[in-house]
């Protein structure tokens, strides 16, 4: 008798998968590795699992179907080899499902005014009704505490939903979290990178957000390790770069950029902030004094082709404000307070976009 696929797979089809009520054929189950040669059939039965209970006896009841239903003298005794559905693996939970977009704010070098921008934005976006988190990231100078006047103060551990969470401070409407709350103020922090980075996994991951709109993280300055562990534990929508005019600056910003957006990082730059731009004074409001150069960061995003967001001015309320736990974009009267509050508008804008 001469064999064919044909004739096997209908003896096949008289075998029916338990509790289904369909055949192993029309399941799929038949993987199209069949070979006859001469009286031998040799092929595979493919499995969800290799731990199928019913595995050895659907074998068992195809040899018998080919063996009644084709030929008895069929070779097909020990040809029929199970093969495992290869599985995908499960897509990892995702941190913080209740934050809509994650932002980070970064910088190429340090004094550039970078922790200004984000306590600012954070104020603008809480001020322009959005829920928002800001976690300050800055492991060794944390100064989003001073920033917002709450030095002293200490998160409290609350249960929800039969966990134990830490609770971020609440100032002007924006949910706050830094390392400065848990360490004494007046001493250095002299960590390791892997400390550094396991504290910063801890502030995002054992503490209770809730719903945000935009969750801001101050990242440290420069091209550490911290970044790359944000980048890592959270999806980061994209990140904004805080720079000064001048070209020492904008050297680094240009190796912060690159970071960002090499392949195994992978993280959208949103746009550029000149910061610094010029220096007002509060007598003559008309006047601009360009101390670090004129629009240096302008001409880096024309150059990079990223989003140019804004350009902010030094004035005396802006150091004033960081100081005294009062940022100037509470007060959207104000020259820096309206740049902060357009600087957001700009944010909010480029989201929908995308």
């Amino acid at each position: 008798m001469k064999l064919y696929p044909r004739l096997i797979l209908d003896a096949l089809e008289k075998v029916r998968y338990p509790g289904t009520g369909k055949n192993i054929v029309e399941m799929g189950m038949i993987e199209d590795d069949m070979r006859i040669e001469d009286n031998k059939v040799s092929f595979s039965i493919l499995f969800e699992k290799p731990n199928d209970p019913f595995l050895k006896s659907l074998i068992k009841a195809a040899e018998t179907a080919i063996l009644t239903y084709v030929d008895s003298g069929i070779d097909i005794k020990g040809n029929i080899h199970a093969k495992i559905k290869e599985q995908k693996p499960a897509a990892p939970k995702k941190l913080l499902p209740q934050v809509k977009n994650i932002l980070a704010i970064a910088s190429g070098k340090g004094g550039v005014g970078k922790s200004t921008v984000a306590a600012n934005l954070a104020v603008a976006l809480a001020q322009s009704g959005y829920k928002v988190g800001l976690l300050d990231a800055d492991i060794y100078g944390p100064s989003i505490p001073k920033m917002f006047g709450e030095e002293d103060a200490r998160p409290c551990m609350e249960m929800i939903e039969g966990k134990d969470w830490i609770v971020p401070v609440e100032k002007y409407g924006v949910k706050l979290l830094s390392i400065g709350f848990f360490v004494d103020k007046e001493n250095a922090l002299i960590w390791r990178g892997t400390m550094a980075s396991n504290a910063l996994k801890q502030l995002i991951t054992d503490v209770y957000w809730g719903e945000l709109d935009y969750f801001l993280v101050d990242l440290p300055p420069g091209t550490s390790d911290i970044p790359l562990t944000l980048v890592q534990t959270l999806t980061v929508n994209g990140v904004l770069i805080v720079t000064t005019p001048q070209q020492v600056a904008l050297a680094d910003v240009r190796k912060g950029i690159n970071m960002f957006t090499r392949e195994k990082v992978n993280v959208q730059i949103v746009g550029l902030v000149e910061n610094m731009a010029w220096f007002t004074p509060a007598e003559l409001p008309e006047n601009k004094y360009y101390l670090f150069g004129k629009d240096g960061g302008k001409k880096l995003a024309e150059e990079l082709h990223i989003p140019f967001l804004g350009q902010i001015p030094i004035v005396q309320s802006i150091c004033e404000g960081g100081d005294h736990g009062k940022p100037v974009a509470l007060d959207e009267s104000t020259l820096t307070g309206l740049a902060f509050h357009q600087l957001a508008q700009k944010l909010v804008l480029l989201n929908a976009d995308n």
